[in-house]
């Protein structure tokens, strides 16, 4: 995290928000399947099993880098899928998703939960982009 500090970026940690946090991003993107289909695609195990097992339309890939970039960031949620390490990001307009290419299996969103970038642990799946239209 340290070169989001080098950006202006402040990063507030957030203790045992980690459950919540996965709820939350399971709510508001994945509630168009049930619980059978999430146990059907692994979600239990990735939440980005939604993108990789392409039940809703997401970008990948650079596409998803690009969207991600240019999306004009107020403050977010970082998350990891295995992790109990969260974090608040206050001023991330800077943030880019080139910053997150070394971490494993985690996930920014924006406050509201309206789009979520996720940088998976597998080189073939991902990155994803997505948000609601």
């Amino acid at each position: 995290m340290n070169p989001l500090k080098n950006i202006g970026v402040e990063i507030i940690e957030l203790n045992k928000w980690d459950q919540y946090l996965r709820g939350m991003w399971d709510y508001h993107f994945a509630t168009g399947l049930s619980a059978s289909e999430k146990m059907i695609i692994y979600m239990d195990q990735f939440l980005w099993h939604l993108f990789s097992y392409k039940k809703i339309e997401c970008l990948k890939k650079i596409e998803a880098k690009t969207a991600s970039n240019n999306l004009n960031k107020q403050t977010c949620y970082i998350f990891y899928q295995n992790q109990s390490r969260t974090f608040i990001l206050e001023n991330p307009m800077h943030v880019k998703a080139e910053h997150f290419e070394q971490e494993n299996d985690i996930y920014i969103v924006d406050k509201e939960f309206n789009w979520t970038y996720v940088q998976t642990h597998e080189e073939q799946c991902g990155p994803y982009f997505y948000i609601k239209q």
